[in-house]
This record gives structure tokens, sequence and C-alpha cells, in this order.
């Protein structure tokens, strides 16, 4: 599966964005989807995760609330609906597919986009 995360930029506190991520290759509804984060010195964090019928979601406590996420399976495409952002979610967001049954860690992920910036302003 190649993957191509877009719609970074930048914000200021308390507004939105919309992150994308196109699928191709493989059959997208083979595998259950994530979006993850890295921010500069951290380590790449779980944010939010998809089955891959989207019947199931789950989110990183720090974005509950806040973020979306979604998927169409006629589009191929996952999406990270982001609301209420803070400066702490400053980071370069990742999308990955994985078949793995935990979705939280990143070690499981087989195929990752190439992220994009998210820089949210005080």
């Amino acid at each position: 599966v190649q993957l191509q995360a877009s719609g970074g930029g930048l914000v200021q506190a308390g507004g939105s964005l919309n992150l994308s991520c196109a699928a191709s290759g493989r059959t997208f509804t083979l595998y259950d989807m994530g979006w993850f984060r890295q921010a500069p010195g951290k380590e790449r964090e779980f944010v939010a995760g998809i089955s891959r019928s989207a019947g199931s979601t789950d989110y990183a406590d720090s974005v509950k609330g806040r973020f979306t996420i979604l998927r169409d399976n006629v589009k191929n495409t996952v999406y990270l609906q982001m609301n209420s952002l803070e400066p702490e979610d400053t980071a370069v967001y990742y999308c990955g597919a994985t078949r793995h049954f935990s979705l939280y860690y990143s070690q499981n992920y087989e195929y990752w986009g190439q992220g994009t910036q998210v820089t949210v302003s005080s």
C-alpha cells in the first residue's frame, strides 16, 4: 500500500485542520488505519485509529473530543478532522496501515505515509 498524507499547515490555537491520507496499491479494506504524530525530540505516538470496516474507532486521551478519524472505502482515503487545536498538537502527522489486531503501537504498522507538518501557534 502506498500512502500519501496531506492537509497539514499552520493554524492558530483553537483552529481546525483536516488531514487526508490517500491509499493506492493493495486493497484498502484489508487494512485498519491509524494516525500517529511525532514532535521534535519525542517518539512517534498514537493519535487515532479506525477499523477496516469503519465500525470501530479509538483515540488517544489527549485528542478525545477534539479529533475525529473517518475513512471512505470507496475513495480509499482516511481522514483526521482536528478541532480546538492546541500548541501541544504541533508535530509531523503520519498515517499508517496495519493488519495487526492492535492499532496502538507503531511497530505493528506495515506501511506509512510520508508525514505532514501541523503547527499550532499560541
